[in-house]
């Protein structure tokens, strides 16, 4: 196997290059040129998403298969700048309460409907409306107070103040642009069939199964940064539900399949071998993979009982053992490939000693005939949920080592396995003290969304993403100001001072970067990891045999 384990900003203008192995475009044919037609099937360990409308709801499993057929009005390049999509320019206000887009001319949804400004406003009041259940898309857009169609290919977004994370948010898939007569349809007719501008068409979806995609003839909308100009080489793209990660690499190795995701580390191990098998390693940006400790609760509303859990039980043996190699150590809330990511390794020094002196000073003294510290007669017990959705087994087989770590410091972890629906459920019960939650959002914006005070209100959908309940009157301002402002260097030092905040709130236990592996056989080439969010686009791909 060609292991490619780049940046994710690398990816971007790379992608065909790397699993092509020559220049962009794949050398598909015998004059170089990428070969037209055929069928790829695309195997995905991620959850099936309950409706393909990423406005409703809004997870990365929505992400990965709307980036076939929805389009965003802007992206991000190589470089990490941000780039033209159905946007063509833009231009920010000088009082910073309103940015205007000129849109690209002569694009269409594929339903005939025309991609105008009209249309970008339909999307935006269908995001930010309560029966949408928007989470992701309407916590993104919370400071936008209307958009205004100022002529067919001028929109101009309105906002209650400065929002410096505006054009960052609009590169997410979870804001894509679709037709606005498909909006008005029933929101059940819309989760099976959104209509976008895209290279594919959602032409079937067969629940447990797969989601057909055809390819959108008419197709001429690609981000500045694709590879080529026109419809896609495929002719249909299978997208199959394969949640058992060895049944996933098995179809892969049969050639059933073309290319996997959420890939375990020791078959990334075992691939390496496989010459004919190509890695795609693309993080996520936004957040880290960590756990979050809930303090809006007893026990972990005292804050020695969260340092104490912190300190007291290593991570990194766990990390080093299952991965790998595949994952690194974070001690920061953000992912590495934010460039603003700031990271506090002193505060992740692991001292068992000293964590249990934390817990005698909280009062948890004794010890029942289990072990487990007590106080008052009430056990030292933590609920945890794990989504095996969202968390690939090693991940699972990390949470049951920091179980029994927990153990020797008296403490109790309570590990709940749970599907995607019922996972939901119990942060909406507030049903945990610790949860592993990823969230994905471009840029530092993200720290806004998972720990201001206001993050602990839910979105429309139930959401709430502030799940370490963190409400500190500072950081809430830290952030308005950073979200405010659009001076690099002030942006930088407000932003490290939240993370700061955040770490020394011992509310966090950064664990490494969101993984994001895909295998590819090398018979397809042009499989790339578009840069806003790394879900794979498969508009350059092709086939060689």
């Amino acid at each position: 196997m060609r292991t490619r384990s780049l940046p994710l900003l690398a990816l971007a203008s790379a992608g065909a290059l790397l699993l092509a192995g020559c220049a962009p475009g794949g050398d598909s044919s015998d004059d170089g040129t990428p070969r037209a037609g055929g069928t790829l099937t695309y195997a995905t360990g991620d959850a099936e998403p309950t409706c393909l409308d990423p406005h409703v709801g809004g997870n990365y499993p929505q992400a990965l298969v709307s980036t076939q057929y929805l389009e965003s009005l802007v992206s991000k390049d190589s470089a990490g700048e941000i780039v033209p999509w159905l946007a063509d320019s833009w231009e920010e206000s000088d009082d910073g309460l309103s940015w205007t887009f000129t849109l690209r001319d002569g694009v269409s949804f594929t339903d005939g409907t025309p991609f105008d400004a009209a249309a970008v406003a339909a999307n935006v009041a269908h995001l930010q409306d309560p029966e949408t259940l928007s989470s992701t898309g309407y916590l993104a857009l919370q400071k936008v107070t209307g958009v205004e169609a100022v002529d067919a290919r001028t929109a101009r977004f309105d906002l209650s103040e400065p929002d410096s994370a505006l054009l960052e948010s609009l590169t997410q898939p979870w804001l894509a642009m679709e037709s606005p007569e498909a909006l008005e349809r029933s929101q059940e007719a819309n989760c099976e069939s959104p209509v976008g501008t895209g290279p594919f068409v959602v032409e079937s979806w067969t629940k447990q199964d797969r989601v057909v995609l055809s390819r959108n003839d008419d197709y001429s909308s690609p981000p500045a940064d694709a590879s080529h100009d026109g419809p896609a080489h495929l002719d249909e793209v299978v997208w199959r539900f394969v949640p058992d990660s060895a049944a996933r690499y098995a179809a892969l190795q049969a050639g059933q399949v073309d290319v996997i995701d959420n890939v375990q580390p020791d078959t990334l191990v075992a691939a390496e071998k496989d010459d004919s098998l190509d890695e795609i390693d693309a993080p996520r940006p936004g957040a880290a993979n960590r756990i979050e400790l809930n303090s809006g609760k007893a026990p972990f509303d005292d804050e020695r009982v969260r340092q104490a859990f912190i300190t007291g039980v290593d991570v990194n043996d766990g990390i080093d053992s299952l991965f790998f190699g595949t994952a690194e150590r974070s001690y920061s809330p953000l992912s590495s490939v934010e460039p603003l990511a700031y990271s506090d390794e002193s505060l992740f020094d692991v001292d068992p000693d000293a964590a249990g002196d934390l817990l005698d000073e909280a009062g948890w003294t004794e010890r029942d005939s289990d072990g487990y510290r007590t106080k008052g007669g009430e056990r030292l017990s933590l609920e945890f949920p794990v989504s095996t959705n969202q968390s690939i087994p090693a991940e699972q087989s990390l949470f049951e080592q920091i179980q029994a770590g927990a153990k020797q410091l008296g403490i109790e972890v309570v590990l709940s396995p749970l599907d995607l629906s019922s996972w939901y459920g119990a942060l909406a019960e507030n049903d945990y003290d610790l949860v592993s939650a990823p969230y994905t959002k471009v840029g530092p914006d993200v720290l806004r969304i998972l720990y201001d005070t206001a993050g602990i209100t839910p979105a429309p959908s139930g959401y709430f993403a502030n799940l370490a309940q963190l409400s500190d009157p500072d950081l809430d301002q830290l952030l308005t100001d950073a979200a405010q402002t659009s001076d690099p260097d002030e942006r930088a030092d407000l932003y490290q001072q939240a993370q700061e905040i955040v770490l020394e709130s011992y509310t966090v236990l950064p664990l490494y970067d969101q993984q994001n592996h895909y295998l590819v056989r090398s018979s397809v080439t042009g499989v790339r990891a578009l840069p806003p969010v790394s879900a794979v686009t498969l508009y350059d791909a092709s086939r060689t045999d």
